[in-house]
């Protein structure tokens, strides 16, 4: 077999479609695009799902609601009563005891809440701590410390 004999199998290739030469040719006059409008003329491209054919797209005719503040910080919330269940008297709290315990993950900023009654004393290190959670855990012999988050 020699170079100038090789050629591609049969099926693989086909002659590419001639459009616009002639009515007689089958694909003459609007060359198979149909009549008019944007998807029949040059630089036709796909336009996303949301677009709506130049009139006032949804998300400019719906109001505009609400405000995220850039400085708001997200708390995980940690009751007295469960500090009380979970640890032992006399045991230093910290955020990364916590999540050692399932209660938050090791980068969560935690508040201590005041729900629940405490009889243990505790060394809680917490990034906030509710009124009535500094009232109860220091009314029960312990100390609270706020960390920078």
């Amino acid at each position: 077999m020699k170079l100038h004999e090789l050629q591609p199998n049969p099926g693989a290739t086909r002659e590419r479609k001639r459009v616009g030469r002639g009515i007689a040719a089958g694909q003459g006059k609007t060359a198979g695009k149909g009549h008019k409008g944007q998807k029949s003329r040059s630089g036709d491209r796909t336009l996303p799902p949301y677009f709506e054919g130049g009139q006032t797209p949804l998300h400019m005719r719906l109001p505009k609601r609400g405000f995220n503040s850039p400085h708001r910080k997200e708390y995980t919330p940690v009751n007295v009563k469960t500090l009380e269940k979970l640890f032992e008297d006399g045991a230093t709290i910290t955020p990364e005891e916590l999540a050692k315990k399932g209660l938050c993950s090791k980068r969560d900023l935690v508040k201590v809440l005041g729900d629940g009654e405490l009889t243990k004393k505790f060394t809680v290190k917490a990034h906030a701590f509710s009124k009535s959670a500094k009232e109860k855990i220091e009314k029960a012999g312990g100390t609270c410390e706020v960390i920078e988050g």
